[in-house]
């Protein structure tokens, strides 16, 4: 594996906090080598989108968990759900509860500081929860991620968000904010108010994939079971349930030429590739026009009429879909089992 250690550490001004820079020289993307792929490089792009506003708005007041690399991205992956006990005294904390009912004391990020000292532990990327301390229980986030499977890419998912989704939100009132993921998916985030819980959020997400499902003419699907889905664009409507994190806006990934989950318009969407979007790119892309997501908490949408559309399902005889294998049986939800396994379908 390609690094360089032991190169000095440095201390950066952060919005005036000092936080450490460890091996700043180390290779983090071997493909990019020692001109544009150091951990310099990586820390250096997170402390332009945290003081520049755009990173800071995306995490500010979340419970993140930490997609670290601390040997560069082709090393191990280390994701940290729990903050380190020994840490700085700006990096604070809030309390979540997993599936499991356990409780962990989480990052809490509150300044562009955080995110860098975070960076510098080899944080390649960010996962946010889809809600804000202290209020962890009532997400303000509903996220939709369009998960290309096998035989589609970029291109079908871009073209079912952009002639699917986009009409159907505006037909129901809703506003949605389109990023690339980093990769060859899609998200879509609305935001709402925070008086449901997880659970109604998921259902109210279910019910505006289903409709997705409807009028794609077999281009999406929500099937759960990889062998049910063919080559048509997944509508992960998992990612609303708790502990489910997404890909931060303004997040690096870890692929070899460090993409970034990119916030792009609609109108931009039309012609984006997600392999233009990178830790060299983005902050001249951002120097030249806003951040779309500026404009994210200027509303907050009810989800009333997603929770109607929930309800209509379900009289049609549409129940809920399985949760992630993480989570506890739920209500009402279905068998967890793969359908060609599933003895009871075999046998009608």
């Amino acid at each position: 594996m390609a690094s360089t250690k032991g190169s000095p550490a440095e201390e950066l001004d952060v919005d005036g906090v000092a936080v450490r820079l460890s091996n700043p020289d180390k290779i983090y993307y071997p493909r990019l080598g020692p001109e544009g792929g150091t951990k310099r490089h990586l820390v250096e792009y997170y402390r332009k989108m945290a003081t520049g506003g755009e990173l800071l708005r995306a995490l500010r007041d979340r419970p993140t968990h930490l997609q670290r690399y601390p040997d560069g991205v082709e090393g191990e992956e280390v994701f940290q759900k729990r903050v380190p006990v020994k840490r700085p005294e700006h990096v604070a904390s809030c309390e979540v509860t997993f599936p499991s009912k356990r409780t962990a004391d989480v990052l809490r990020v509150r300044s562009a500081a955080d995110i860098v000292w975070a960076a510098n532990l080899g944080t390649v990327t960010f996962h946010p929860w889809a809600v804000r301390c202290p209020d962890v229980d009532h997400p303000d986030e509903l996220r939709i991620d369009f998960d290309p499977q096998p035989g589609t890419d970029f291109d079908d998912a871009r073209r079912v968000a952009l002639d699917i989704m986009q009409p159907l939100l505006d037909e129901l009132g809703l506003i949605g904010f389109p990023k690339t993921s980093g990769g060859r998916g899609l998200h879509v985030y609305i935001r709402i108010e925070p008086r449901w819980d997880f659970v109604e959020v998921r259902r109210a997400g279910i019910a505006l994939c289903r409709e997705i499902e409807r009028r794609s003419g077999d281009r999406a699907t929500t099937a759960w079971w990889k062998e049910e889905r063919g080559a048509r664009i997944f509508l992960d409507f998992n990612q609303n349930a708790r502990d489910k994190t997404i890909a931060s806006a303004y997040s690096a990934r870890n692929t070899p030429i460090g993409t970034v989950s990119t916030p792009v318009t609609w109108e931009e969407l039309v012609s984006a590739e997600p392999d233009d979007f990178t830790i060299a790119t983005v902050p001249a892309l951002l120097a030249g026009r806003p951040d779309p997501m500026a404009a994210l908490d200027d509303v907050a949408h009810s989800l009333d009429v997603l929770l109607e559309m929930a309800e209509r399902d379900a009289a049609a005889g549409l129940g809920d879909l399985p949760y992630p294998p993480n989570h506890p049986k739920m209500p009402g939800e279905p068998k967890r089992v793969q359908p060609s396994r599933d003895r009871d379908r075999k046998g009608k």
